[in-house]
C-alpha cells in the first residue's frame, strides 16, 4: 500500500519557478534508479579487473582509436595515452572507481560523492565520443550522467541507503551532519 504525504518538489531560479507533487511510488522508482545505475556501474568496473576479466585493463585503445576527431578533448585524450605513467594511473582509476561508486550506489553510503564520480566518468566519456551533432544530446553516456545527478538530488542514499544512518550517528550531543554540516555534500 502506498501513502501520499505532503511532498512537494519546489525549485525558483531566475525568475523561473518550477513545482510539483511527486506520486507516493517515486522513492520506489529512485531507489530502483540507484540500483539500476550502481549495478551497471559496478559491473562495468568488475569486467575491467584483470582478477575477473583475466587481462588488465587497457584505455589507450580508447584514448586513442576511440576519441573521435571531431570531439574537443581528442587532443587531451592523446596526450594522456602517449604518457606510461598516466596511461598506468588511468588504468587503475577507472575500474576502481567504476567498482567504488557502483557499491556505494547499491548501499546508498556516501551517494553524492559516488553520484558526482559516476557524472565525471560518464561526462569524460562522452565528451571523448562526442561527433559535434546535435544528436550527441542523446547519447547514452550523457544521459548517465545526468542521471547520476538526479540520484544526488534527490538524495537517493536516505531512501532505502545507509547514508539515513549515517547522517543520524550521534557524535556527542550532536548528529554528525550537525556536527559536520560539509558531510552534506557527500552523504545523501
Amino acid at each position: 500500500m502506498s501513502t501520499t504525504t505532503d511532498n512537494r518538489l519546489e525549485s525558483r531560479y531566475a525568475g523561473i519557478t518550477l513545482e510539483g507533487h511527486p506520486h507516493a511510488l517515486t522513492a520506489w522508482f529512485v531507489v530502483t534508479l540507484r540500483l539500476l545505475l550502481g549495478g551497471m556501474i559496478l559491473f562495468a568496473g568488475l569486467g575491467k579487473l584483470a582478477i575477473v576479466s583475466g587481462e588488465p585493463f587497457d584505455a589507450s585503445g580508447f584514448l586513442v582509436h576511440g576519441v573521435d576527431p571531431a570531439s574537443p578533448v581528442s587532443g587531451l585524450y592523446a596526450t594522456m595515452a602517449s604518457s606510461a605513467v598516466f596511461l598506468e594511473v588511468i588504468n587503475v582509476v577507472i575500474p576502481v572507481t567504476q567498482v567504488l561508486i557502483g557499491v556505494a550506489l547499491l548501499v546508498g553510503g556516501f551517494l553524492r560523492l559516488a553520484a558526482l564520480g559516476g557524472a565525471l566518468q560518464m561526462s569524460a566519456f562522452y565528451l571523448g565520443g562526442w561527433e559535434g551533432d546535435v544528436l550527441a544530446l542523446f547519447d547514452s553516456t550523457l544521459i548517465y550522467a545526468v542521471l547520476f545527478l538526479a540520484l544526488a538530488a534527490f538524495g537517493a542514499g536516505r531512501i532505502l541507503g545507509v547514508d539515513r544512518y549515517i547522517e543520524q550517528l550521534q557524535v556527542g550531543q550532536q548528529t554528525l551532519v550537525e556536527k559536520y554540516p560539509k558531510l552534506r555534500y557527500v552523504l545523501g
